[in-house]
């Protein structure tokens, strides 16, 4: 098993440097800065793009960079964090950075500035050590995973590709590992697709149904097709999985029928399907029992894909760092929510590695120093090793 860096540069003061910024999303609240001004003297050239769009908060992001040659390997994440909720139920203030019993505790801890402490951290040391004799380090850091997702890694990577920017391969510092750090990498995701089902009919007084249109009965029959299995999964990926998350209807009042009655529909689906072809299959479904004409179905934005990485030599490099750093061989992944990876895969090989999951978004969130030492050091050993040839092939 490999030993744990001890680098000036530590993924434990970098993550308490970050959590300390209350950057709620979309707010970078200081995140950026605070990475700007570790990375600069380092010798990285920064760049602070925002990115605007009608409907959505303006977002700032960064880009860094050093090294001027291929090839490009890339760190992506996000500082962006979730409200702390009740700052009250928390043990320690969620924007502290508190040390506790080995523990460090804050908003973002796994969620995930502690992935972006530690492949900062590595690439610090990698550069101090002037073993970046050729090729480049790349880092794209946006402001709104966690919000609409609009400003951020899909913009930056637009931005930096007009530019003349490319990316041999990316890891993104997700919170990936299920029980210690490096035992699971996710090479791919499932899709996402969102939509509105309605249906229309005419409001009118309860006691006289025949001058009304009820359309919660249509709109239930509807969603009764909806209810049998997409698929059984694949090699790869889980069964896809249609969930209605909600329903609306009605005035507020016991006494009237609704005219429009709405359900929210959300599909997680796996590499059998597009986003196109799922579309039409909800549309076969729906369509023998009520007419295209009936319902109105509408996607809304910011559905994507599914995806996945292919094995091959640089998923070979990056497990086998992780067995050097951990004893242990990681699991393949493709389970999980959506992350900034669906839009990096358009641009280059992705996977996602980083720290254990399981305080995420909740109250107390933390992470073990242990771990997050261990994540810098296989971040280390990934870099150290990546531009020789046979880590790209």
């Amino acid at each position: 098993m490999g030993t744990i860096s001890s680098s000036p540069a530590s993924a434990l003061t970098l993550a308490q440097g970050l959590i300390r910024c209350p950057s709620v999303t979309p707010a970078q609240a200081g995140a950026l800065d605070y990475l700007e001004e570790v990375l600069r003297p380092a010798g990285f050239m920064t760049e602070r793009p925002v990115f605007h769009d009608a409907g959505t908060p303006d977002v700032e992001n960064l880009y860094a960079r050093i090294g001027t040659s291929s090839p490009v390997l890339a760190f992506a994440g996000h500082t962006d964090v979730v409200p702390p909720g009740d700052i009250t139920a928390w043990s320690a203030h969620p924007f502290a950075a508190l040390i506790r019993d080995g523990l460090l505790y804050g908003r973002g801890a796994t969620d995930m500035k502690g992935g972006i402490a530690a492949f900062t951290a590595a690439a610090l040391d990698h550069v101090a050590q002037g073993r970046l004799a050729h090729g480049s380090i790349v880092f794209l850091i946006t402001g709104d995973e966690e919000g609409p997702s609009v400003n951020g890694t899909v913009k930056l990577l637009d931005w930096a590709t007009r530019r003349g920017e490319r990316f041999d391969h990316c890891i993104v510092g997700e919170p990936t590992s299920s029980e210690s750090v490096g035992d699971t990498i996710k090479i791919g995701r499932r899709g996402s697709y969102s939509a509105n089902l309605t249906v229309r009919g005419r409001q009118g007084h309860v006691a006289y149904p025949h001058l009304a249109d009820n359309p919660l009965p249509r709109l239930m029959a509807l969603l009764a097709e909806l209810a049998s299995p997409l698929d059984h999964g694949t090699p790869w990926f889980d069964a896809s999985n249609l969930e209605i998350v909600g329903v609306e209807a009605g005035t507020g009042a016991f006494n009237v029928i609704p005219e429009t009655a709405r359900a929210k529909l959300n599909v997680r689906f796996n590499d059998l399907w597009t986003l196109e072809r799922l579309e039409s299959e909800i549309r076969r479904r729906l369509d023998p029992v009520a007419g295209p004409s009936a319902y109105a179905l509408e996607a809304v934005r910011g559905n994507s894909q599914a995806f996945r990485t292919e094995p091959g030599a640089f998923l070979d490099h990056v497990a086998q760092a992780v067995a050097a750093m951990t004893g242990k061989t990681p699991a393949y992944s493709t389970s999980g929510g959506t992350s900034d990876a669906r839009f990096i895969k358009d641009y280059c090989p992705v996977i996602e590695l980083g720290l254990v999951g399981k305080t995420m978004h909740q109250i107390d969130e933390h992470v073990v120093i242990d771990e997050l030492a261990r994540l810098q050091a296989i971040y280390a050993a990934v870099i150290a090793t990546y531009f020789d040839h046979s880590a790209r092939a």
